[in-house]
């Protein structure tokens, strides 16, 4: 309960209004690059490109492109390459909720506020709606400069490939699918969720890094602890939500977890001991900031904002 009331008491000045702008800022922005990025909704095949942009566009928190964004700070990296990370990595994610949305998935109607792919459109064009996100994400790594060593944007490169895969979102899918109905232990929550929810992030963080200056090894490490602790942190606090909060204010089908059996950091600890956990998530990913001082306070306070959120 300390941990909790610590969590408010530093909610007011991790959303302050300057960082309120600066996000919503960055999240306007990404709105109009994916809006030029994406095919346009004139350009054959019309009807693949309209669902295309009705599954990007107009919707969510922008949170893996504002963690790019927040990383680029750290490094020094240019508006315009950060830009294409972050769109990037946002493509993967939005072809991740179209297919997670599937019936043969999750089964879902609501995603955003709005119906899913599959009920606006139909499966098929979902299903192609996803591949074709996913393509686009790996052909603007590839053909846009998004550093100045051709090495490095291959690493950046295969990092996104194992994130998006089977060692990655792909594979905790695999194994959130598998576990429906079962009643997993804490590691066995970890595991799936470093992985389903916990890479893409991890990418964010990384990509946004590989845009601007070199990193030494220590401080990559660092980074890379701080978006592990705010990738699982982030996934407790959707459990939490899952259970607490209403359908309008999520914007997706409240839950749908306990309904459909599978097991959540809310069912194996509790709702209270949930919110302790993210918590100490939180604060394990500051501790990892540390020593970069003011080039990593937006991440600082993007992990605020993941832990302390209410949608």
């Amino acid at each position: 309960m300390a941990m909790i009331a610590m969590a408010n008491s530093r909610s007011a000045a991790a959303f302050d209004g300057d960082f309120a702008a600066w996000m919503g800022s960055v999240q306007a922005r990404m709105e109009s690059v994916l809006a030029r990025l994406l095919p346009g909704a004139d350009t054959p095949p019309e009807r693949l490109h309209r669902a295309m942009r009705y599954a990007a566009l107009e919707g969510g928190k922008r949170v893996r492109p504002l963690l790019c964004f927040a990383a680029g700070e750290v490094v020094g990296a240019s508006t315009a390459r950060l830009e294409i990370a972050a769109a990037a990595v946002e493509m993967i994610h939005a072809y991740s909720l179209v297919h997670d949305d599937m019936p043969c998935m999750d089964d879902d109607v609501l995603r955003r506020g709005k119906p899913t792919v599959h009920v606006e459109y139909d499966q098929a064009t979902a299903l192609l709606v996803g591949d074709a996100l996913q393509s686009l994400a790996f052909q603007l790594l590839a053909e846009k400069k998004l550093t100045d060593d051709p090495a490095v944007q291959v690493e950046m490169l295969r990092s996104m490939a194992l994130a998006a895969g089977s060692r990655g979102m792909a594979g905790g899918q695999a194994i959130d699918i598998e576990s429906t109905g079962k009643s997993l232990a804490l590691p066995e929550l970890e595991f799936m969720h470093i992985r389903k929810t916990g890479a893409l992030i991890r990418a964010a963080v990384m990509l946004g890094a590989g845009c601007g200056d070199a990193l030494e090894e220590r401080e990559r490490e660092k980074l890379d602890h701080f978006a592990k602790s705010i990738g699982l942190a982030f996934q407790v606090v959707d459990d939490v939500l899952d259970a607490e909060a209403s359908t309008a204010t999520l914007g997706k089908t409240a839950g749908k977890d306990q309904k459909q059996g599978k097991s959540t950091y809310v069912s194996a600890m509790g709702i209270i001991a949930a919110r302790e956990f993210a918590e100490e998530l939180r604060n394990e990913a500051h501790d990892a900031l540390a020593g970069f001082g003011g080039r990593a306070s937006r991440l600082a306070k993007l992990g605020d904002f993941i832990v302390l959120r209410k949608f």
